[in-house]
């Protein structure tokens, strides 16, 4: 008896650790929705931009492994100024957002009962 409650305490245990475990990251769930989102369209261009350069290292007589090397180069470069564009926007839309917030706020709207037009 006592062998069954205790097997039967520790699965619930080890069940409420796991849900408990898994529960907290389901604030990942979103992110991953959205990086799926934005990622496979990347993906593809990536695919078109890059397919051009292989023909063309390839056509003119370099190795496999330079051409992959290059290309590889080149979609470093590529994410490169796209984490460098995002980490700019990081920066710019916040403030963007406190300037319009502040305009929007500060902003002179004619008095009801006033008329502009003479």
């Amino acid at each position: 008896m006592w062998t069954l409650l205790k097997s039967l305490l520790t699965k619930w245990a080890l069940f409420k650790v796991l849900l408990r475990t898994l529960g907290s990251l389901a604030w990942l769930i979103p992110i991953a929705l959205i990086l799926k989102a934005i990622g496979l369209p990347m993906l593809i261009l990536l695919a078109i931009l890059a397919l051009p350069i292989f023909i063309i290292l390839a056509v003119i007589g370099l190795p496999f492994i330079l051409v992959l090397v290059v290309g590889g180069l080149l979609i470093a470069g590529f994410f490169f100024l796209l984490s460098l564009g995002l980490a700019a926007l990081k920066i710019a839309i916040p403030i963007m957002i406190i300037v319009w917030l502040v305009r929007w706020f500060t902003r002179d709207e004619p008095k009801p009962g006033t008329d502009t037009a003479e």
